[in-house]
């Protein structure tokens, strides 16, 4: 993956992406799977890939929203009871390139508008989550999570606000440990069925940290940086133009 043409530029443009979405509580796969599609990579490097960053962000993003106190417990179990046997049996499968390249691409229509606040508006009232609605969307996202190799937040997210069951900072928390156990349940399941990492994946780690670290602080913090996410959603519709077109 290393020796792809422009990788630099794909390298300066990782760490960016790393923090937008650690910004909101997301590990960010929508957006290196974009960026990837962009540069080119081969279909199976690319899950496998998104899904280590994930762990890896997700996880920084969790810590920080986590310790200021935005974490609902109820509410996150009652999606991974079954969202994680989904993405990893999801992680299982192999999904034809045509296939997988134009459902990331639906996909990345969630991360767009995610990244444009269409779906940024407070609950005026914070409804009760019934079980069997976290045990349905949980699954649901779950197994399209480790099929394509995204942790489910940029989906989730909008979920948890359109339905008043939490406010941005708690669908920020709840979303960033969902992302990173379905991201290991997918990943599991990708090592199940027989895919290996590329070494550059940990170089990739290493960069996108980078800018997790100082998303999910500031994120957590009240940052707003409207311009930055104007980039991103531009960023990702042209990649996800370019998936439905390939």
């Amino acid at each position: 993956m290393l020796q792809t043409e422009n990788i630099y530029l794909f390298l300066l443009a990782l760490p960016i992406i790393s923090f937008l979405y650690a910004s909101v509580g997301h590990g960010g796969a929508s957006g290196y799977l974009a960026l990837m599609a962009l540069f080119s990579f081969a279909p199976e490097t690319m899950k496998p890939t998104a899904l280590l960053l994930n762990l890896f962000v997700a996880g920084i993003a969790f810590y920080y929203y986590f310790k200021e106190g935005y974490f609902n417990k109820k509410l996150f179990v009652s999606f991974a009871i079954t969202s994680i046997p989904f993405a990893f049996l999801g992680g299982t499968l192999e999904v034809d390139a045509s296939i997988y390249k134009k459902t990331l691409a639906i996909l990345l229509i969630f991360a767009i508008l995610k990244m444009l606040n269409a779906f940024g508006k407070e609950p005026h009232k914070i409804k009760m989550i019934k079980l069997w609605q976290g045990l349905l969307v949980g699954g649901i996202i779950g197994f399209f999570s480790g099929l394509i190799g995204i942790g489910g937040g940029i989906i989730l997210t909008p979920v948890i606000l359109l339905l008043h069951w939490g406010n941005m900072k708690t669908a920020a928390a709840v979303s960033a440990l969902f992302i990173w156990v379905n991201s290991a349940a997918g990943l599991i399941g990708q090592f199940s069925s027989g895919i290996t990492l590329e070494a550059a994946s940990f170089v990739f780690v290493a960069i996108a940290l980078v800018g997790g670290v100082l998303g999910a602080y500031y994120g957590s913090k009240k940052i707003n940086n409207q311009m930055l996410r104007y980039i991103l959603a531009f960023v990702l519709t042209i990649a996800s133009i370019k998936l439905f077109l390939t």
